[in-house]
């Protein structure tokens, strides 16, 4: 089967970024094969956005929903033409929503953390820090039960700890050197299963091999050319996943996110419009009690003609006032205690400016308090 998508020239090492080769990227695809319905697979890890494309077209284009997740900008933007949805950012600043893919194709970054950074990432972990077991950790509860998982390390990085999530995360495990042993990779296969209580003899015999290989005892037999094995089947996705975005924006993203929704302008009528728009009258005539009351709230206001000809331009509002009173207490000593106590009071302030024509008052502002 020939790759759809070539490789670039610029695929090279930086920061930690191993893009799978080739030849091993068209040997592990033939281990794959489509359910019939939908499925929703995923790259956390996806540079260029090649490898999960590339699994998508063998899967069926048509029935698959390809996500992914880049770190550096610039593989993030190639990718974004590969995939139905890209993030560019890290992994572990996303929120993705649990168990909805049935593919995780995962070729971490490699490399051992940063003394000091692991608890402030979330790693958890007993043995070896390191970036593989991160993201490992980050990414598994992604897959669905039953899903298939297509991991990518190096050999060295099998140790007692990392052997142990494999084999009591899934079954079918399988390994196999990568063709190009450039980074001295491994391509491990597995279906994801609930936590058995105890492991069985396949598990074991599992466990033991994972370990032998960490260890450099014996070497894994190479991807071969055509999967010996019946396929790993990825399961059909009930649903997309519900999230599906960073928890943070880059300046540069942001920037982008408000060009393109244009902040609340396209809904400043329905945000501010029913300011402009006029009062429905009340069902019934107000009382004199429920019209100084709104008077006072400040929700009449304007030009105001009483039957008697008189014409004001009223304005209600209401502030708080604090009134003090003291108490004084004499104690069993004689000397006596001064308490002062601060209430809070509600005082309506009602403006009125009189434009009542011969009237004495007009051009004046009248309060009423």
């Amino acid at each position: 089967m020939a790759l759809m998508f070539p490789r670039l020239a610029r695929n090279f090492i930086r920061n930690g970024y191993f893009p799978t080769d080739e030849p091993t990227l068209e040997r592990l695809l033939s281990a794959l094969a489509p359910s019939c319905g939908p499925m929703c697979i995923l790259d956390p890890c996806a540079g260029e956005g090649v490898a999960i494309a590339e699994a998508a077209h063998a899967l069926g284009r048509e029935q698959v929903k390809a996500f992914a997740v880049e770190y550096d900008a610039e593989r993030a933007a190639h990718a974004r033409g590969l995939v139905d949805r890209c993030l560019h950012g890290d992994l572990m600043d996303a929120l993705i929503s649990r168990q909805s893919f049935g593919l995780l194709f995962l070729n971490p970054p490699y490399g051992d953390l940063t003394r000091g950074v692991d608890g402030n990432i979330g790693y958890q972990g007993q043995g070896r820090p390191r970036l593989e077991k991160l993201f490992y950790q980050r990414s598994i509860p992604l897959l669905q039960y039953d899903g298939v998982l297509v991991l990518i390390i190096p050999f060295y990085v099998l140790d007692a700890e990392f052997v142990g999530w494999l084999t009591r995360h899934f079954a079918d495990l399988r390994i196999y050197r990568a063709v190009d042993t450039q980074f001295r990779q491994v391509v491990i296969f597995g279906r994801r299963v609930r936590q058995p209580e105890q492991l069985s003899d396949d598990a074991k015999a599992a466990r033991t091999l994972l370990l032998q290989l960490g260890q450099g005892e014996i070497e894994a037999e190479e991807l071969p050319d055509a999967w010996p094995f019946l396929p790993y089947r990825v399961p059909v996705s009930a649903t997309e996943p519900e999230h599906f975005y960073r928890v943070t924006l880059e300046p540069e993203q942001f920037a982008d996110e408000v060009q393109r929704l244009q902040g609340l302008w396209p809904a400043l009528d329905a945000h501010l419009g029913a300011a402009q728009q006029s009062l429905r009258p009340p069902a019934r005539a107000l009382s004199h009690w429920h019209l100084a009351l709104a008077l006072a709230a400040g929700a009449i206001s304007g030009v105001v003609t009483s039957k008697t000809g008189k014409v004001l331009v009223v304005k209600g509002d209401t502030h708080k006032e604090k009134s003090l009173t003291t108490e004084y207490t004499e104690r069993d000593d004689g000397s006596v205690a001064e308490t002062r106590i601060l209430t809070d009071r509600f005082v309506p302030v009602i403006r009125a400016w009189d434009l009542t024509p011969g009237s004495p008052t007009r051009g004046e502002v009248l309060t009423i308090r």
